[in-house]
């Protein structure tokens, strides 16, 4: 598996995306985060968990789900008021895959 390069223009474009405003204090300190973060999945991912059961949970878990019922809803232009930017009647927002 290929390393992940954390480089200072990768979390300017992070940060940039995520539209904040990161000093470059800030900036050195998720770049840290981040290679540390990455260096940590790189190694869980060199683990051999092929016949490994399930790990036993200490809450049994089960889906809450609640009945299919039309609501009152916001109208599209109220939802639309808080978008930074739309276009045809859409949220318009950045692309992020090319």
């Amino acid at each position: 598996m290929a390393s992940m390069e954390i480089t200072p223009e990768l979390v300017k474009n992070l940060g940039k995306l995520s539209r904040l405003a990161l000093t470059p204090e800030e900036e050195a300190k998720l770049e840290g985060e981040l290679r540390s973060i990455v260096v940590f999945f790189e190694k869980l991912g060199e683990l051999d968990t092929e016949n490994l059961p399930e790990m036993a949970r200490p809450v049994e878990i089960t889906n809450r789900l609640r009945a299919d019922e039309i609501r009152p809803s916001l109208s599209q232009s109220e939802a639309l008021s808080v978008a930074i930017e739309q276009e045809e009647g859409q949220f318009k927002v950045p692309r992020v895959i090319e």
